[in-house]
């Protein structure tokens, strides 16, 4: 009989409360509230963060998907103790022929609190100045995930970015 990572995710939920249960008779440990403990399917759930979006390069008045592009991903986060570590920095894999990317991260005994998307590199050198449309420099910040139970993820859509061939002109200040 093949046991599952649920089954066994379960089953040892189970066994730390049934310790946890007997020794409360003995004075080793306060009863425990068994609504302030995750179920196994959240605690699944909350173990893969995915930041989906698509980036494109602006040529004109038209938007084309850009191929190779890379999307940054950084987040802060807090230990099991309280602390905040560095953030945590990741990049997307290239973005495909449609301009789309996805960017995963498994937190284990961090939790993410804030995550934030930006352009990172783009292939083309005819195409490489990045704009701020959607945050693609100041950062995007991620909106409510959808929870895709079938692969255990949150995942999040940023954007769309958009990098251009021309940067604007800065004024001199005259």
């Amino acid at each position: 009989m093949a046991l599952t990572t649920s089954s066994i995710t379960i089953s040892m939920l189970l066994f730390s409360l049934v310790v946890i249960a007997s020794a409360n008779g003995y004075g080793y440990a306060p009863k425990p509230k068994l609504d302030k403990y995750p179920k196994a399917e959240d605690k699944l759930l909350s173990q893969i963060i995915g930041i989906q979006g698509i980036i494109y390069c602006k040529s004109g008045s038209k938007l084309i998907p850009l191929q190779g592009a890379v999307a940054r991903v950084t987040c802060l986060a807090v230990d099991q103790h309280g602390y905040k570590p560095a953030p945590i920095t990741i990049l997307s894999c290239p973005t495909d022929a449609k301009g789309y990317f996805l960017a995963t991260l498994s937190p284990s005994q961090l939790e993410v609190k804030e995550c934030k998307a930006f352009l990172e590199n783009s292939p083309l050198e005819t195409c490489k100045v990045p704009t701020d449309i959607n945050k693609g420099i100041s950062g995007a910040l991620l909106p409510s995930p959808q929870l895709l139970s079938d692969k255990h993820m949150k995942l999040f859509s940023v954007g769309p970015f958009v990098y251009t061939s021309k940067s604007k002109p800065i004024s001199k200040g005259y």
